[in-house]
Order: structure tokens, then sequence, then C-alpha cells
């Protein structure tokens, strides 16, 4: 996977075998991604690559994060709970998810007609950034850690799949995480536990 921000606008992200061909979803997307990029630096975001995607971070805290696939690409927005979502765009990256997180792109266009809403929408979410405001909590049959949700936020096939597994398989997966004390350590397990967990398989499980 990428750790150059550049080569996610360049050649893609590196998680599937389309990574730096034509076919890659980030080329469809180029433009449109790299509009969103400029409407994030410009409002003051920092820039850093995490789960080898473009992430954009204010206070300490991520804020948003972008996605590109074969049929939109989108930018999704961390502790989404807190949005207001006035004009009614965000949209659930799936089933499972529990809050509206993104907007979702379908030409690249979009994202200049959209510009002064996803502005508004970036100011609000850096505000509670800046701010450390954090939604309330929720009560989960499993207390998974930031790292994990993170992961959920952008990977919405990792997080239906992770749900529909068993609550034993989910908290063998939570224990793993959590026992790690560095989030880096936790976020390189959520990868190397990704294909596993897509397969339906607990943590230990061949």
């Amino acid at each position: 996977m990428i750790t150059d921000i550049e080569d996610y606008f360049r050649v893609g992200c590196g998680r599937c075998e389309r990574f730096a061909t034509e076919d890659c979803s980030t080329q469809q997307w180029r433009e449109g991604l790299l509009q969103l990029r400029r409407i994030c630096l410009e409002a003051g975001l920092e820039e850093h690559v995490k789960w080898a995607h473009p992430c954009y971070m204010a206070g300490g805290r991520n804020v948003a994060i972008f996605g590109a696939f074969r049929g939109d690409f989108r930018l999704s927005f961390f502790h989404a709970a807190l949005m207001r979502d006035e004009a009614n765009v965000l949209e659930k990256q799936g089933p499972n998810t529990a809050h509206a997180d993104m907007i979702r792109f379908t030409r690249n266009e979009q994202v200049a007609e959209m510009e002064e809403l996803i502005r508004a929408y970036l100011q609000e979410a850096i505000g509670y950034a800046e701010a450390g405001i954090l939604p309330q909590k929720e009560t989960r049959e499993v207390d998974m850690p930031p790292e994990l949700m993170d992961a959920f936020a952008m990977d919405p096939e990792l997080a239906d799949a992770f749900h529909n597994l068993t609550p034993g398989r989910q908290r063998g997966y939570v224990f793993n995480l959590t026992s790690a004390k560095k989030s880096a350590t936790r976020i390189a397990r959520i990868e190397k536990f990704r294909p596993r967990i897509l397969e339906g398989k607990g943590v230990n499980e061949r």
C-alpha cells in the first residue's frame, strides 16, 4: 500500500490488483479527487496518508477521508454523528453504518458544483475537532477501538463483513486490537486481519 500522498492521485492506493493501471478507480475520478484535495487544503486541514488513502486532520483529530470506487468517489467524515447535515446530502456507507457520513459523487464535475456546501461541511467538522467535541458514546455489544471504527468509515465492505461475524469472532478481533498499545500497531493489525474478516473467519481461524 502507498505511503506517499502523491502516489494516491498518480497510481492509486495499492490495495487491489488494479493498482498503477489505467483501470484504477483513482484515475477515473482523478479530476474530482484533486478538486476535493484543493478544497480540503484551502480549508486549512493537514494532509496525511492513512489506510492508504488521503486523510485530513484538524486539532490532532481525523476530520475527513477520500475513497474511490468503480461507480463513485466519496468524501467521508469522521464522527459523523455530530454533523447537522442541513442540506441532507450525507449518505450511509453501508447497511451496517450507524450514521450517514459521506458525500457521494458520481461525476467529477459535482465537486465544483457543490464546492460551497463542501466547504461549509468541512468547517463544521473542523470546528468540532478543534473544540475537542466528540459524539455521545453509543452502547455497543462490542466496544470497538477507534482505529477499527475509522477503518469502517472508509471501507464499507470491511464494515459489513465485520458486523456479519458472530459476536464471539468480533470480540476476538477487538481483544487482539486493544491489546496493542500503539495506534499504528492497531492499524497494521486491521490491514492484516482484513482478508480473514472478509472470509467470515475469526482471528485465529485458518
